[in-house]
């Protein structure tokens, strides 16, 4: 079976490298030719387009399963709006031959501010952030056979926030109330193939499918902070208030806890790092 994936970043490149390991032939399409040079190398099967771009997208490859997982880059000078709907739009509208399964990588961001209270699939979605907004757009421009996987925050081997500041001591410029919901990137990645697997056994026409992705066990920020401070045996962390109108502050007051039931129930998913304690210890000794 042949692949497509969109965003060959910190999640896509993960997801096309497990698809590589099962034998799949997996395209991958990047803005940057060195980038391809180095995804070429690496056994995928590169091409240099862009999704904000129509023109670029000419003479996609047939795929049964496309994976759109596009970052955002603020250096490209494009909205988020442009990126996520217009780009979903763009692919949607480039493929001569609909996929059996589209994937797209949102975020729960599409959730408003909840006060500290679980959210899940069946909670209308009232983003306050350009992120959610677009994120949103996005998802219902998606077909019947779509699979939308809202993510937590990503974690893992390099994105661990303020790890030196805390390593030296400094004040942290962040909330330290609200809750976070995370999920390690490997088994964000192995989620993408279980959602991919079930959705093969799925009517064609019963989508979209949204789930949660979370590690479904929230944590409150101090406490997060505190726990990194230990694994590293730094002192235990300080607290200054960020801006007002940073973007510190504007993740901070979503304040949800994504509850995952469906997702556990449905994929049968059984987590590699069920909690960010083990993620975390996983991640430092590798470090």
């Amino acid at each position: 079976m042949s692949k497509l994936v969109f965003g060959c970043g910190y999640l896509g490149k993960r997801v096309a490298t497990l698809w590589r390991g099962q034998g799949h032939q997996v395209h991958v399409v990047t803005r940057s030719r060195r980038h391809a040079r180095q995804l070429r190398h690496e056994g995928l099967c590169p091409l240099v387009a862009d999704v904000t771009r129509l023109e670029t997208l000419a003479g996609l490859p047939s795929a049964e399963t496309v994976l759109f997982a596009v970052g955002f880059d603020s250096k490209a000078l494009m909205s988020l709006t442009e990126v996520y709907a217009g780009g979903v739009r763009n692919v949607l509208a480039s493929m001569h031959a609909a996929a059996d399964r589209f994937l797209y990588v949102s975020t729960t961001g599409v959730y408003g501010p909840a006060d500290g209270t679980w959210v899940d699939e069946a909670t209308p979605p009232n983003p306050i952030r350009e992120g959610g907004k677009a994120s949103l757009a996005a998802e219902q421009a998606l077909g019947d056979n779509a699979v939308v996987l809202r993510l937590a925050g990503i974690y893992g081997p390099g994105r661990i926030p303020y790890l030196e500041k805390l390593r030296a001591g400094e004040p942290l410029a962040t909330p330290k109330a609200g809750w976070l919901n995370l999920i390690h990137v490997d088994d964000a990645a192995e989620i993408v193939l279980a959602a991919e697997a079930w959705a093969a056994q799925q009517p064609p026409s019963a989508g979209p499918h949204t789930f949660c992705v979370s590690d479904g066990r929230p944590v409150v920020r101090r406490d997060y902070y505190r726990e990194v401070a230990r694994q590293i045996g730094a002192p235990a962390p300080t607290f200054v208030a960020p801006a007002p109108n940073s973007p510190a502050t504007a993740r901070a007051s979503a304040d949800k806890r994504i509850r995952t039931a469906k997702l556990t129930g449905l994929l049968q998913i059984q987590l590699r790092y069920p909690s960010y304690r083990e993620g975390l210890a996983a991640i430092l000794a590798s470090a």
